[in-house]
């Protein structure tokens, strides 16, 4: 009897890259992040938006040849409903200009490239193919991080160049902090709800090395929103699994603090400032409630519209109060010391509130709540599906597939949400926010009424059909 000739690695290599073809820009627009932002490119567009607007693109001419409906009613109206208080703002700005930068901003990184990001994923594989690449450009940028951290040369922070800050440089000290969290909130996903003991094995080790990039990053907003993200994720999980996370994260945090000494004393005293923010604020604290407050106050005088896309700056002054400083000191890998104007209130949804109204906040947080809201009922279908019916529910240690999916989902929204509080939009970074929208739209949203996206040969399966055919 003859046998089939072996494959070839080459040819398994060649049918994987096809079969991850209508992905593989989204996945390019994450791995651009790994590349240096030049300071001429700090204040504008990047290479990661380039190439979210060339996924845009990719999808739309996928959609033109296939002919056919790209998104359910449910669909467009969550993905759209932000535009209705973007373009209400827009068309309100004081400056036509300004209003319409802000416009095509809004549109890229809450409508159009998650749609896209929704339209070109065909199914769980590719899925977890952009969760694991999270992950790889969260090891990249944290292991650079750590190596500014051990060599002196990132961002200043108290007087020494020691804040990690990986390729984004001083100017958007975020940039690396959100990047290394949704690596660990995709890690933590990845450790609690996948079926392979191996793929288990390797998220836990990368969510433990990521522990210390994000410690090193000494962004309070990211560590408090990442807490919040995978506490969610662990009572989701079930409680086993939550205490066993949990010991380990527990352990990995006294080998490298309590035992290693990892930044002990600046790790301290930034954390300790978590609490002091009503006693004994620092000047960022003072500066971040300040135009908080200006926010509102340009909110109370035009309540339904805001002053208009990219008003605050504009606006700033005439509403905040003399303990506003003149902004704040940017110094370090590879800039020399200037002041960074202070042009946004370091959060999301007072930003939209002041410069969008009520009309823009109810809007685009209606858009985020629908999600969350889908995203959760996903979870729920995932563990009916994967019930024995005979037995009042399943085995302990048993995972249903698709627990992953939807841990990485609902993990990456509830950090962004959480994450908003403390910060906006703004800075190179922010194309990856898109994506996260995208991967949360599609596990939320992509149900048997959608039509075929771009590139599959079948129908869209519902989440809770997908869940029983894999």
């Amino acid at each position: 009897m003859s046998q089939a000739p072996p494959v070839a690695p080459l040819d398994t290599l060649t049918a994987a890259l096809r079969s991850a073809l209508p992905v593989l820009p989204v996945v390019a627009v994450v791995a651009l992040l790994g590349l240096p932002i030049t300071p001429t490119d700090e204040g504008g567009a990047n290479a990661a938006d380039a190439m979210s607007g060339l996924a845009v693109l990719w999808c739309a001419v996928h959609l033109l040849r296939g002919r056919r409906r790209p998104l359910s009613p449910t669909a467009a109206l969550v993905l759209g409903l932000p535009v209705v208080g973007v373009a209400v703002a827009a068309a309100g700005a004081a400056d036509p200009g300004a209003g319409i930068t802000g416009l095509a901003r809004y549109l890229q990184i809450f409508v159009l490239v998650p749609a896209a990001v929704l339209l070109l994923m065909r199914d769980r594989r590719d899925f977890r193919l952009l969760t694991w690449s999270f992950v790889a450009l969260a090891l990249w940028q944290g292991a650079i991080g750590v190596q500014q951290y051990a060599t002196g040369t990132g961002a200043s922070y108290q007087g020494e160049d020691v804040r990690a800050v990986g390729t984004f440089g001083p100017t958007d000290v975020m940039g690396m902090a959100a990047v290394v969290a949704f690596g660990l909130v995709c890690a933590v996903a990845l450790a609690l709800g996948t079926c392979s003991a191996r793929q288990r094995a390797v998220a836990v080790l990368c969510a433990l090395a990521l522990l210390a990039p994000l410690a090193l990053s000494f962004s309070r907003g990211a560590w408090i929103a990442t807490g919040v993200a995978c506490g969610a994720q662990l009572l989701l999980a079930g409680l086993r699994r939550a205490v066993k996370v949990g010991a380990a994260v527990a352990a990995a945090g006294v080998i490298l603090v309590g035992g290693l000494g990892v930044g002990t004393a600046m790790l301290q005293e930034r954390m300790t400032s978590i609490t002091q923010v009503a006693d004994a604020p620092d000047q960022s604290v003072i500066d971040r409630y300040t135009m908080w407050a200006a926010a509102i106050d340009m909110w109370r005088e035009h309540p339904l519209t805001g002053v208009g896309l990219k008003g605050f700056p504009d606006n700033r002054d005439g509403h905040a109060s003399l303990a506003l400083s003149s902004g704040s000191d940017i110094a370090g890998a590879g800039a020399a010391f200037h002041k960074q104007a202070l042009l946004s209130p370091h959060n999301m949804y007072l930003l939209v509130l002041g410069e969008q109204g009520l009309i823009g906040l109810v809007a685009l947080a209606g858009s985020w709540l629908a999600l969350l809201v889908c995203a959760l009922r996903g979870l729920v279908r995932v563990r009916r599906a994967g019930r024995d019916p005979a037995d009042p529910g399943p085995p302990p240690d048993r995972t249903p597939p698709g627990t992953d999916c939807a841990l990485v989902a609902c993990g990456l929204l509830v950090w962004q949400l959480t994450d908003f509080v403390y910060a906006d939009i703004g800075g190179p970074s922010t194309v990856l926010t898109a994506v996260v929208f995208g991967l949360v739209g599609w596990w939320a949203l992509m149900d048997a009424s959608a039509s075929v996206g771009p590139g599959a040969t079948t129908p869209v399966p519902s989440v809770a059909e997908a869940t029983v055919a894999r």
